[in-house]
């Protein structure tokens, strides 16, 4: 009997469900062209410049962290002064590589029509 319970339980949240999993209609795909390769670059570049962002702030953290705990030590001071400064400068790449690429697929739409 409990396990009838348990299957009618599962039965009652696999039907609630079903909606989320399947679909109402199928949807046709876009017809490939400039616009889907726009997408995908855009996506991609996204994609990048936020694993780009998530590094430099790791970085940032621990050149803090080293300089906090660098007690007076000049080497461990000058040390994670470097990394603040290359985190730093891989970060202001890394929006500018970003801006950019923006810029060069909003031309190349306009010029082709995308």
């Amino acid at each position: 009997m409990k396990n009838l319970n348990k299957l009618k339980i599962k039965l009652f949240f696999s039907v609630l469900f079903l909606e989320i999993i399947i679909p109402n209609q199928a949807l046709a795909a876009s017809p490939v062209g400039l616009g889907s390769v726009d997408n995908f670059l855009k996506t991609i570049i996204q994609a990048i410049a936020g694993l780009a962002g998530l590094v430099a702030t790791g970085f940032f953290v621990i050149g803090g962290f080293i300089y906090i705990t660098s007690t007076g030590n000049p080497i461990k001071l000058e040390k994670a002064k470097k990394t603040l400064l290359f985190s730093s400068l891989g970060l202001a790449i890394t929006i500018a590589a970003f801006v950019l690429s923006n810029i060069v697929t909003q031309l190349a739409t306009n010029a082709f029509g995308g």
